[in-house]
């Protein structure tokens, strides 16, 4: 066998196996989209219909005779106004952290990343406490947006600064000497600059805000539920209406799809940012 032929077997073995595991990663979102599609006689037949009508009963009744819109509403305002928030404090913490020295700058770094890796689900109940005993437990909204700030700065800080200290600072020396101060320096130059590392940052921040459900369950009332929690008022006592869940999951998709998607070209410059350097 010839060194081309050789070569030849194992782009075609790459292609494969790509093909395969891609497949397998985007068969649940098939079977999600399809079952949303079915009548519930027909979601639960087995072996399944490959083949079937498909109608948007369920989409109907997700999207008119619930209050979807409420829940909308409400999972809009609290992604937005944490990914606006976040990153905003995040990009000014970073800089500080990037360009200032100060004593337990060490520290402090390593204390933000370790904030990071605890899971919500442990917060749970001690928010929920100390909610309770401010009396900050109806603060609707409010309250669940500052625990999502809370949550996500420590990971915006992180990686903003890493986009940070990949900035020449001849350029921000520059903006000095021409009698810019530090705000503007940090408006004007950097933050075009860093754009790509707040795209990245941003996707991240609003899908972790738009799908986190333990702590919107704790924190909301039927009011200020989000679209997460809603999925939960569709497991009743007399069952669990899949095709329901599976609607409404798939239009919670489809903003954070579209979100990231249209800053693609963003997200690839900001994860490939350094890799190369000059």
């Amino acid at each position: 066998m010839t060194l081309e032929s050789r070569r030849h077997m194992s782009t075609g073995f790459k292609y494969v196996t790509i093909i395969l595991w891609s497949l397998v990663v985007l068969f649940p979102i098939y079977e999600m989209i399809t079952t949303s599609l079915k009548l519930p006689v027909d979601a639960f037949k087995l072996p399944p219909d490959w083949i079937f009508m498909p109608t948007l009963v369920n989409y109907k009744e997700v999207l008119f005779e619930s209050n979807f819109m409420r829940f909308f509403v409400n999972s809009v305002i609290v992604a937005v106004s944490t990914t606006v928030i976040s990153v905003g404090f995040g990009a000014f913490a970073a800089y500080s952290l990037a360009r200032w020295n100060f004593g337990g700058k060490k520290t402090a770094i390593a204390g933000i990343l370790l904030l990071r890796m605890i899971p919500e689900v442990i917060l749970a109940v001690p928010v929920f406490t100390m909610f309770n005993r401010i009396g900050f437990i109806d603060s609707g909204r409010t309250g669940l947006i500052l625990v999502y700030i809370a949550l996500n700065l420590p990971f915006n800080i992180w990686v903003l600064r890493t986009f940070i200290m990949d900035l020449p600072y001849e350029l921000e020396e520059s903006a000095i000497i021409d009698g810019c101060s530090d705000f503007r320096v940090f408006t004007s130059i950097v933050m075009p600059l860093i754009g790509p590392g707040i795209a990245v940052a941003s996707i991240f921040t609003f899908r972790i805000a738009w799908n986190e459900f333990i702590l919107s369950l704790v924190l909301t009332n039927r009011f200020t539920r989000t679209l997460p929690v809603a999925v939960s008022l569709f497991l009743t006592d007399t069952g669990t209406e899949w095709g329901k869940i599976t609607a409404i999951a798939t239009i919670i998709a489809v903003p954070a799809f579209i979100f990231t998607f249209a800053a693609a070209k963003s997200i690839i410059m900001g994860l490939t940012s350094g890799a190369v350097k000059g």
